[in-house]
């Protein structure tokens, strides 16, 4: 008809409002941003990785009720970020989100910390999934060629460092084509996880020739100093909750493909909530259905076993199947399932550590930013901003041929790096003059102080006991590198802006000139630093 005039998606209309014209293609509806969100938390692969050291320290009972514990915490951190990304549904999430709250003064120093935390957590985080995922794999290949009684063939460090790199570059290939083929894969991950999830569930307790009783799983405290060194049952209790804390963050993965999302002001907030909610309920099942499992506690982890002890979870399943089958085809079928889960999971950071680099990159925070910034001509995808991060994550597997404690130290870096980015916005939330904040449709109103406060407070807790030693006596051999790693790359960073960037670095570049108007004709900035 005549003059009807063509609707704006309200996702597209606020990022005009802030200064920004659309440029990647919005056509991921609310169940795919729920998919690639889920993929980057994933089931799996935060648990099982970190399930083995956490159960070492305190035995079955903190273990179990840490992820009771973390996912409470872990949703005032979901509800600040929501509201946030109702009103500032961008590409650059976290770090566009801290140069707006923070204001005309703080706002480039705020948003040059967020994006850099940012960045570096979720290039770590493509590391820690490549080494999960080798270390199944690992375990997969062991158990297919006899197991480690029955000469099976433990892969030597520069093999597992080849299997790492592979994984990596496998991913970045993946995200270089169209997005609707990481979508699609995404959604396969979804469904990947929960009927795998739901079948390791059911299937582990049930052919498991003997349970433990709930007294043992929920209430059973078990040290282990001869071995860790720790004497302290606080500290011991303190280190066993990383599992869970490791395993809970992500869920901003939404907020990275915001600008490809269809009425992403309101489809953001549902994703990154509706993530937390399924795998607080699918992590802690499975939790439980592998502590339920555990035949002989101490054989887990004797170097002697069949999966040589270097995988807990791997020898659960082993003496689950082969305990009642007498073979491990069923061992291997299910971390089959639980590889997939770290394949999926590295695709989607890979996906969402892209979009970061992209979005520093797009305002000038990143040296040689016009080559990083570049879209894919014909895929339309941070083409080069995918292979950027997926080169800084193999060298960050380098150690691997020479020292144990790599993954410690990915892991430690990803999460400090990837959770600390949360905390610059949502303080900056809290502090900030409530009549300058525009909200979105998810709006905490009077709540917003009191929930930004507790997720402040929590993520500070975090990143402060992934600093911690994990075991005692320290030597080169097991000292947790992530303060030194951390200290060094941030203090470059922080040198960086005070001689140079500072001059030059204001945070998000417009690259729409014309202001946005108001109904009545006169001008306003919604959020402009």
């Amino acid at each position: 008809m005549a003059g009807e005039e063509v609707a704006v998606d309200s996702g597209e209309k606020r990022l005009n409002e802030l200064g920004y014209k659309q440029e990647l293609r919005r056509e991921m509806t609310l169940f795919k941003t729920l998919a690639i969100s889920f993929s980057t938390m994933t089931l799996f692969t935060g648990i099982t990785p970190l399930y083995g050291s956490s159960l070492r320290y305190t035995g079955p009972a903190c273990l179990v009720w840490g992820w009771v514990v973390v996912s409470f915490f872990t949703w005032f951190v979901g509800f600040a970020m929501a509201e946030i990304c109702s009103s500032f549904p961008t590409t650059g999430s976290l770090y566009f989100w801290a140069a707006h709250l923070a204001g005309p003064v703080w706002g480039p120093l705020a948003s040059w910390c967020c994006a850099w935390l940012e960045a570096i957590g979720l290039i770590a985080g493509i590391g820690t999934q490549a080494y999960a995922g080798s270390q199944v794999l690992q375990s997969i290949i062991l158990l297919c060629t006899g197991t480690n009684k029955g000469g099976g063939y433990l892969t030597p460090r520069w093999l597992f460092l080849l299997m790492y790199i592979g994984l990596t570059f496998i991913w970045a290939v993946l995200n270089t084509f169209a997005l609707e083929v990481i979508a699609f894969l995404d959604l396969i991950s979804m469904w990947w996880q929960v009927i795998g999830g739901t079948v390791i569930v059911i299937m582990l307790p049930l052919v498991a020739k003997t349970t433990q009783p709930a007294s043992y799983v929920f209430t059973h405290f078990e040290m282990a100093p001869e071995v860790t060194g720790i004497k302290s049952s606080a500290y011991a209790g303190i280190l066993a909750l990383l599992v869970s804390q490791y395993s809970l963050y992500g869920y901003d993965a939404a907020a990275h493909l915001t600008e490809e999302t269809k009425g992403a002001d309101k489809n953001g907030p549902i994703a990154i909530l509706s993530s937390i909610g399924i795998i607080t309920l699918f992590g802690w099942a499975y939790i439980l259905a592998l502590t339920f499992s555990i035949q002989d506690f101490g054989y887990l982890f004797d170097p002697s076993n069949e999966t040589a002890g270097t995988f807990v979870p791997a020898q659960i399943l082993y003496d689950a199947f082969h305990g009642r089958y007498n073979n491990s085809a069923g061992a291997i079928v299910l971390l089959f399932v639980i590889w997939g889960s770290f394949f999926f999971g590295g695709l989607s950071i890979t996906t969402s550590a892209a979009r970061v680099v992209y979005a520093l990159s797009r305002d000038k925070g990143i040296p040689l930013s016009s080559v990083w910034r570049r879209i894919h001509p014909r895929h339309k995808v941070p083409a080069n901003a995918v292979w950027l991060c997926a080169a800084v994550c193999a060298l960050l597997g380098l150690p691997i041929l020479w020292i144990n404690v790599v993954f410690t130290a990915i892991t430690s870096i990803a999460t400090i790096g990837w959770v600390g980015g949360y905390a610059v916005p949502i303080f900056a939330r809290m502090v900030m003059r409530e009549d300058d904040f525009s909200p979105g449709p998810f709006y905490l109103r009077r709540a917003s102080r009191p929930v930004c406060l507790v997720a402040f407070l929590w993520i500070c807790y975090t990143c402060s006991v992934f600093l911690l030693p994990t075991t005692y006596p320290i030597s080169a051999d097991n000292f947790n590198y992530a303060p030194v790693a951390l200290g060094v790359c941030l203090g470059l960073i922080g040198l960086w802006w005070v001689v140079d960037a500072r001059k030059w670095f204001k945070g998000p570049v417009r690259n729409i000139d014309d202001v946005h108007k108001n109904g009545d004709g006169s001008a306003h900035d919604n959020g402009k630093v």
